[in-house]
C-alpha cells in the first residue's frame, strides 16, 4: 500500500525495518495508503497550524494551571524553559521527517521505520491517547465558554455543564463531517487566529483593568492538595503547552523542502506565536494572583457584551482548534474505511456522520463525565507528551542518528531521555492523585463554576 505525494508522483510504501535482535531478521511495517492530501501546503501555513495551536483557548487556563501552583519565579523560568526544550525536541522529530530517503507522514510510521512493528503500534497508541485527551480538553472549554456566557444573562444556572459541554461536542462533530482533512482548513485557519485574537485581547485588556483596580493580590503558593503534586503536575503542564503530539502529520502537509519549510513554521510557532500566550498568562496571574480561575474568563470583569463575546470567540476557535489535534485519528479512520473524494458525496456524508460522529460522541462522554481541565492537561502532559515529545524524539534521534553524533551529543540525548522518563513517572502519578482527589470532591457530571 502506499501514500501519494503529488508534488513529485512518490509514494511511500511497505517499509522493511532491520530489528537489533541476535539473528538479524528484517521485518516490514506496512504503511497504509492515506486518504487524505499532503505535500500542498506553505511553510507559513503550517506554522498558523501550530500558532493555532498553542494559542487554542487551553491558553485561557495557563494562568491557573501553571502559574498558581508554581508562583512567579518557578513558573516563569518554567515557561522559558519549556519553549526552547520543545523548539529543541520538535526540531529533532522534524529532522527525521526524510530519514531513510523516504517521507513519514504519520508519527507511528516514522517509529515503525527506526525500531519495527511494535514500536509503530506503541506509538500509535500513545498518540491517539494524547489527542483524545487533547479533544476532551477543547469539549470541556468549549462547553465551560458556553455556560459562561448563558450565565452572563440568566442566574438561574438551568444550563449546567455536561449539557453545555454536550452541546459543543455537537457543534465539533459537524465542523468535522464538512472539513476532510488537515490541508482543507485553510481559510478556517483566519478565522480561527481571528476569534482567537478577540478573546486574547479582551481576556488581556479587562485583567489589566481589574489589576490595576485592585488591592494587592496574594501570590503565594496554594497547598490544599498538596504542594508536590500540584508542583509536578504543572511541570506536566508546561511541557503540555507547546507541543501538539503529531508534528509528522502537519509536516506531512507541507511543500518541499520538508525539513527547511517545516524549521521555518517552528520558528515562526516559538517566536511569533508565544507572545500572545506569554502575554495572556503573565498579565492574568498578575491580576487575580492565586485566585486565578482554570478558565480566565470566569475572574475578569467588564462589559456583559464584551464578556460574551470573548466566550462566544473562546467557544468558535475551539471549534477549529479541535478538528486540528482529531485530524490524524481522522485519517485513521478515513483510511481504515476508504473514505475518500468530496466531503459532500452523500457516501462520504454518511460515513463521516457515523465514524467521525462516534469518535467525538466518545470524547463528549469523558468530557461531561470528568470535567477538570486542568488535571487532564497534566494526565495528558505525563501519559503522552512526555514520551512523543521528549523520550521518544530524543532517543530516535539518537538511533538513526549515532554514528555521526559526538560523544558528547549522545550522552547530551540521553540526559534527555532519562530526565523526561523520570518526569513522566512522576507526573503520571501526580495527575492520577489529582483526578482522584477532584473526583471525591465533585461527583462524575459535575457542573463546575468556571
Amino acid at each position: 500500500m502506499s501514500s501519494y505525494d503529488p508534488e513529485n508522483g512518490a509514494t511511500n510504501g511497505a517499509v522493511s525495518v532491520n530489528n537489533d535482535n541476535s539473528n538479524h531478521q528484517q521485518q516490514t511495517v506496512v504503511i497504509p495508503e492515506t486518504a487524505h492530501q499532503i505535500s500542498t501546503d506553505s511553510w507559513l501555513q503550517a506554522g498558523f497550524v501550530l500558532t493555532t495551536g498553542i494559542n487554542s483557548a487551553y491558553v485561557l487556563g495557563y494562568s491557573g494551571a501553571i502559574m498558581v501552583p508554581l508562583g512567579w519565579i518557578p513558573a516563569v523560568l518554567g515557561l522559558l524553559a519549556a519553549t526552547v526544550i520543545s523548539l529543541y525536541a520538535n526540531a529533532l522529530i522534524a529532522k527525521l521527517h526524510e530519514y531513510g530517503g523516504k517521507r513519514h507522514i504519520r508519527y507511528r510510521d516514522l517509529a515503525g521505520f527506526i525500531y519495527g512493528p511494535r514500536a509503530y503500534s506503541l506509538t500509535w497508541a500513545l498518540q491517539y491517547i494524547n489527542l483524545f485527551m487533547i479533544n476532551t480538553g477543547f469539549i470541556i472549554l468549549a462547553g465551560s465558554s458556553i455556560k459562561a456566557a448563558y450565565e452572563l444573562f440568566n442566574e438561574n444556572h438551568a444550563l449546567k455543564l455536561p449539557y453545555c459541554i454536550i452541546i459543543s461536542g455537537f457543534v465539533c462533530a459537524l465542523f468535522a463531517i464538512g472539513i476532510p482533512h488537515l490541508s482543507a482548513l485553510r481559510i478556517w485557519l483566519g478565522v480561527s487566529t481571528f476569534f482567537g485574537l478577540i478573546y486574547i485581547v479582551i481576556a488581556i485588556a479587562l485583567s489589566l483593568k481589574d489589576g490595576i483596580n485592585s488591592p494587592p493580590r496574594d501570590y503565594t503558593v496554594p497547598t490544599e492538595r498538596g504542594k508536590v503534586f500540584t508542583t509536578i503536575g504543572a511541570a506536566a503542564n508546561l511541557v503540555f503547552a507547546f507541543n501538539t503530539g503529531m508534528l509528522p502529520e502537519i509536516q506531512a502537509t507541507v511543500r518541499k523542502p520538508v525539513v527547511g519549510n517545516m524549521m521555518k513554521a517552528l520558528y515562526f510557532q516559538f517566536s511569533v506565536g508565544v507572545v500572545p500566550m506569554y502575554a495572556i498568562v503573565f498579565i492574568g496571574y498578575w491580576a487575580y494572583g492565586n485566585k486565578t480561575d482554570s478558565y480566565l474568563l470566569s475572574n475578569v470583569h467588564g462589559p456583559v457584551w464584551v464578556k460574551a463575546l470573548a466566550n462566544i470567540s473562546t467557544f468558535l476557535q475551539t471549534v477549529i482548534a479541535l478538528h486540528i489535534f482529531a485530524s490524524p485519528m481522522y485519517e485513521y479512520l478515513d483510511t481504515r474505511f476508504g473514505i475518500t473524494g468530496s466531503a459532500f458525496h452523500p457516501k462520504n456524508l454518511g460515513s463521516r456522520v457515523l465514524i467521525r460522529g462516534g469518535y467525538l460522541a466518545l470524547n463528549t462522554f469523558v468530557s461531561a463525565l470528568l470535567p477538570f481541565l486542568g488535571d487532564f492537561m497534566s494526565l495528558t502532559g505525563a501519559i503522552s507528551t512526555f514520551p512523543l515529545t521528549f523520550i521518544l524524539a530524543n532517543h530516535m534521534y539518537f538511533k538513526a542518528k549515532r554514528n555521526k553524533l559526538s560523544m558528547a551529543m549522545k550522552i547530551w540525548l540521553w540526559i534527555n531521555i532519562v530526565f523526561f522518563s523520570c518526569m513522566a513517572v512522576a507526573s503520571f502519578i501526580a495527575a492520577l492523585r489529582l483526578i482522584a482527589v477532584d473526583s471525591k470532591t465533585y461527583h462524575v457530571f459535575a457542573d463546575l463554576e468556571g
